[in-house]
């Protein structure tokens, strides 16, 4: 097998240029939704907007870096210049940074659904809105300082196994949350049914359990989309390090258009899931793109 036995999967422009525009549209308007509707003020959907904005940077720098390419092959611009290798190194920060920010983001939600379930009486003591911007504004500094410093130490191993340890503890931290909640979820339900029996107690507590179990199933799916559309990704740069000369790993890094075109759909695909599983985020976009005046709808 040689190089030539797996030619280079190409993806026209124009994908990239209509995915990335309707991500950006997409994810803005989660974000705007946030920030204006006082419903949706609250740690969780706070984290839905830091998600949603790291979406938003990795479609946009996804979408510029291959406007550059672009121009670059029409000749209008060097492929090698210095001022180009710089602003490669910002569009790579800047998409590490998109992917440690949504992990992080998912890990912080995760962690806001375990105490909404499992401490509920103590939730708006424990969760605050000023803790929950110190906690984003450490996770945008945290993600900011290591994205920096994965792009310009990429070449050393040491980084790549950081880079790959946070991934793995950071997807088992999140998996072994969800899977906690749900087995503890089924027995909590058991013995609640067994102690209040009938009645209206019993039915007004099963509400509001299992309003919060919907809201933990969700995130679980979102989790999952982002698990599947930047997976590929993330085996390709583990890839670039581990065996760059291996004929084998030259096949799947033939791909890698297509492992692009995957990671930047995760930004398309989160809103539609907030559309269709969040009643209020429903509600709140429905407000906004049909109601005329949709200032004061909210």
């Amino acid at each position: 097998m040689n190089q030539t036995d797996c030619p280079e999967v190409k993806v026209p422009f124009l994908v990239f240029f209509t995915v990335g525009i309707i991500s950006l549209a997409e994810n803005l308007l989660v974000v705007v939704a946030v920030i204006r509707s006082r419903n949706l003020h609250s740690p969780m959907y706070c984290f839905m907007c830091s998600l949603a904005a790291f979406n938003t940077i990795a479609s946009v720098t996804k979408t510029w870096e291959n406007l550059m390419i672009v121009l670059a092959d029409a000749g209008h611009l060097e492929k090698r210049g210095p001022s180009e290798t710089d602003l490669d190194d910002v569009m790579d920060s800047l998409l590490c940074m998109s992917f440690v920010g949504s992990k992080s983001s998912f890990l912080a939600i995760a962690v806001d659904r375990y105490i909404t379930i499992f401490h509920a009486l103590r939730y708006h003591n424990i969760m605050t809105m000023k803790r929950t911007g110190v906690i984003l504004g450490l996770i945008w500094t945290l993600c900011a300082v290591l994205a920096v410093l994965m792009v310009k130490f990429f070449d050393f191993k040491f980084i790549v196994i950081c880079f790959t340890v946070f991934f793995i503890i950071s997807l088992a931290t999140i998996c072994f949350l969800y899977i906690y909640m749900f087995m503890m979820a089924r027995i909590h339900a058991r013995n609640i049914a067994a102690l209040l029996g009938g009645g209206r107690d019993r039915s007004q507590h099963q509400r509001r359990w299992g309003s919060n179990m919907r809201g933990a199933l969700t995130l679980t799916i979102l989790f999952g989309a982002f698990v599947v559309c930047w997976a590929p990704f993330f085996v390709h740069l583990i890839i670039i390090v581990v065996c760059p000369m291996n004929p084998y790993c030259e096949c799947y890094r033939s791909l890698f258009e297509l492992h692009v075109v995957l990671m930047m759909s995760h930004a398309l695909i989160d809103p539609a899931i907030y559309a269709f599983r969040m009643a209020e985020l429903r509600h709140t976009f429905r407000k906004m793109l049909f109601c005329s005046g949709w200032k004061l709808c909210l």
